[in-house]
């Protein structure tokens, strides 16, 4: 059954499941056009972005259930800002459909709710969204300032942008998001988590999440809160894919056969 958002597919090869963050859609990957030599990308435009109808409430609970049906047999998973968050819960549940997990700066701030620069960060934008703003052009800025991201905000918002911008307004604050880290740890694929090195509480999360889920850690400055524009990414990227391919082809082989005892010989009589 076909899902009721617009999903792409490219290239051929395991499948690449690719879940944006909130603003763009599914064009924030045209960096990474070129995986599809090799792999067949998944493409979502997440519910209530265009060219989807808007949502009035966006949910990262049901979203990752909805997107869990894109896996098929099997996935690698990458998901950036509150995509990773949407991805972080979904893989969580589907352990045996994931083949490796990306996730690039989730705002999953409960898993390190301890750190100051957390604790502040989180607290602006429950504030931000408690005000309960209507205008795209004040609420974008307002928000990307929350981070330091305001120099990667356009003055104003087009009008192209503008239902990419009032999903994000309604999407549930990430904060609330309960990450299953125990269950991440405990499952087979691995975990690469990328951040830029620009904010302090980004850094802190994902220092907490590779540490929780034995998860490699990487930091591309360069592209700010964007960390898979950033120069190198896409070939980051792809060394893990393809180790992440060659560890599941080593386990699918089994172990190695014992070696015939010297001197050679058949066994039996």
């Amino acid at each position: 059954m076909m899902p009721p958002f617009r999903v792409r597919t490219l290239g051929q090869g395991p499948r690449v499941l690719l879940v944006h963050g909130s603003v763009t859609n599914s064009v924030t990957w045209s960096s990474l056009r070129g995986l599809g030599r090799s792999y067949t990308l998944v493409l979502p435009d997440r519910p209530g972005y265009p060219p989807n109808p808007p949502l009035a409430r966006i949910d990262f609970e049901t979203q990752a259930d909805e997107l869990a049906e894109l896996l098929g047999e099997s996935a690698h998973v990458v998901g950036f800002s509150y995509g990773g968050v949407i991805s972080l819960l979904l893989a969580g549940r589907n352990p045996e459909r994931v083949r490796s997990l990306t996730v690039i700066e989730p705002p999953c701030f409960g898993v390190a709710e301890h750190v100051p620069a957390i604790r502040e960060l989180s607290r602006d934008m429950q504030a931000l969204w408690a005000e309960g703003e209507d205008d795209p052009a004040v609420f974008l800025p307002r928000f990307a300032a929350s981070f330091g991201a305001e120099g990667q905000v356009p003055p104003t918002v087009q009008p192209g942008r503008e239902q990419g911008v009032r999903a994000l307004m309604v999407e549930r604050g990430p904060w609330e998001a309960e990450i299953p880290l125990e269950a991440l740890a405990g499952a087979d694929f691995p975990t690469l988590v990328c951040s830029a090195g620009s904010h302090p509480a980004y850094e802190a999360v994902c220092d907490v999440l590779a540490e929780r889920t034995g998860g490699e850690r990487v930091v591309l400055r360069g592209a700010g809160h964007a960390v898979h524009l950033a120069s190198g990414f896409r070939e980051r990227l792809e060394r893990f894919l393809a180790a992440a391919e060659d560890a599941r082809a080593r386990r699918s082989a089994g172990p190695a056969p014992a070696p015939l005892p010297r001197g050679g010989g058949r066994a039996g009589s």
